[in-house]
Parts: structure tokens; sequence; C-alpha cells
């Protein structure tokens, strides 16, 4: 499921699937910034990744989008990069448990000029996403600390952009 909230300028779009353990990371992170940011940006909770997210991202001047990593770093390897400045690499997006990853879209939406202005990307190492299962205790451990530094990057985003 995919929930928009009003269109503020500034999104945290949290994607991921509840029910495939570490998968859910950017959902639930999405869920501790929806009481933290206040009317300061939309925090959207995207279950539904691939070219969905694109629609989230329109009109915005602004995205900090947070999801599953998975590169071969160890498990609540917090990774930060800014889509804004170019490419990133699908090698820390491998695996998907939805039709297109966040990568796929991001890149899609830069082809086709439709990023918004200025893009980062979380994204959190994962280690189980067999599903039913519950977050590792990995995982469970950074989201606090992914939840900070998106906090910190919006207060940023504030001071650049004046939204």
């Amino acid at each position: 499921m995919t929930s928009v909230g009003a269109r503020h300028p500034v999104r945290i779009i949290g994607v991921g699937n509840l029910f495939r353990g570490d998968d859910a990371a950017g959902l639930l992170a999405a869920r501790r910034l929806k009481a933290l940011v206040g009317d300061r940006a939309d925090v959207i909770e995207a279950e539904l990744a691939g070219l969905d997210v694109l629609d989230l991202m329109a009109e915005a001047s602004a995205v900090i989008l947070i999801d599953a990593a998975r590169s071969g770093q160890p498990a609540g390897t917090i990774h930060r990069l800014n889509a804004s400045a170019g490419p990133i690499s699908a090698d820390l997006f491998p695996h998907s448990t939805h039709v297109l990853n966040a990568v796929d879209a991001i890149e899609i939406g830069r082809t086709l000029g439709l990023l918004p202005p200025r893009v980062i990307v979380y994204g959190v190492e994962v280690g189980d996403t067999t599903a039913g299962n519950d977050l590792s205790p990995a995982v469970a451990e950074v989201l606090d600390q992914v939840v900070e530094r998106v906090v910190h990057e919006l207060e940023g985003l504030s001071c650049t952009s004046g939204s």
C-alpha cells in the first residue's frame, strides 16, 4: 500500500515490505519520522516501490528516500547517496521485493527529467529478508541512527531551500 499525504515540497519516502524482515527498514524509519518532522515535510510509507516512487517525488523540491540495501557490507551499515549528483550504483540495491527497485525508479526519473532538484537516498544494509521474520538485531539497532540522520538532513534542507 502506498499512502500519499498532502503535497509538501519536501518529502521523506520510506520504502519496504513490513512482512519481509529487514526489508521493512525504510517503512519503519518513516513511521518514526512522522512524529518527529511535523509540518516540515511529508513522510510517506511506500510499500510498493518501482515507478510509484516517481509519482511520490512529483513536484517536490527535495526527497529523502530510505530503502533496504544489499551490497555485501555488514547488516546495519547505513549508506547515504546523493542521487542529485549523478547515477547511484545498482550494486547497492540489486535485489528487491518490488518490481523495480529504488535505483531503477530514480534512474528512469533522471532519464525522463522527472527527478526533484535534490534527491538523497539512505540505504540500510539488510541481513535477513525472509518473509514473516522481524528486523534483525543489527538493522533494528541502527534504525534510530537513520532517523536521526534524516532529521538532520531535513534541517539542512530547510536552511538551504527555505522549505
